[in-house]
């Protein structure tokens, strides 16, 4: 039978040590890598729109069932617009948007909901996940060309003022 000596016993200590240390800096290591995921923005349940009837509800109803939404239509206040983001964080990458969902309320002009759309993005492409409605569209133009017809309009003396 061997005896181990004193020098036996610390180097085998330090060496289950450096294994031990070697082992958490490799878990620690791994779990940088796991996708974290984050949420960003508002979109009610289909339960919850499901409340929501075309042609009866008006923006007040809308808002006490749905909340504020996110935002409005720009030229004629006749739509309000609740938006979700789903990213995925994987490490020292760039986040990358995984799944975006618009919810398009239309109002016509007396306040009553017209339209309610729900809007996806499929491989880049925008896709009506569900539609209810009373008319063939989104009641007027949409929610980009509203944005980008403003975008000419502004003149340098108005900024100033």
């Amino acid at each position: 039978m061997l005896k181990m000596t004193k020098i036996d016993r610390t180097t085998s200590w330090i060496g289950r040590m450096a294994r031990g240390a070697l082992m958490l800096v490799g878990v620690c290591a791994l779990s940088a890598c796991v996708a974290q995921f984050r949420h960003h923005g508002y979109i009610p349940s289909d339960d919850t729109l499901a409340e929501i009837v075309v042609g009866r509800d008006t923006k007040e109803t809308v808002r006490e069932v749905v909340g504020t939404p996110q935002a409005e239509g720009l030229l004629e206040d006749s739509g309000w617009y609740y938006v979700r983001s789903e990213f995925q964080h994987l490490g020292a990458f760039e986040p990358k948007e995984i799944d975006r969902q618009v919810l398009a309320i239309s109002f016509n002009d007396r306040g009553v909901v017209t339209n309610v759309e729900r809007f996806g993005l499929e491989n880049g492409r925008v896709i009506a996940l569900s539609r209810r409605v009373t008319t063939s569209n989104v009641q007027g133009t949409t929610f980009l060309s509203q944005l980008f017809s403003n975008l000419g309009r502004v003149t340098a003396d108005q900024l100033i003022q």
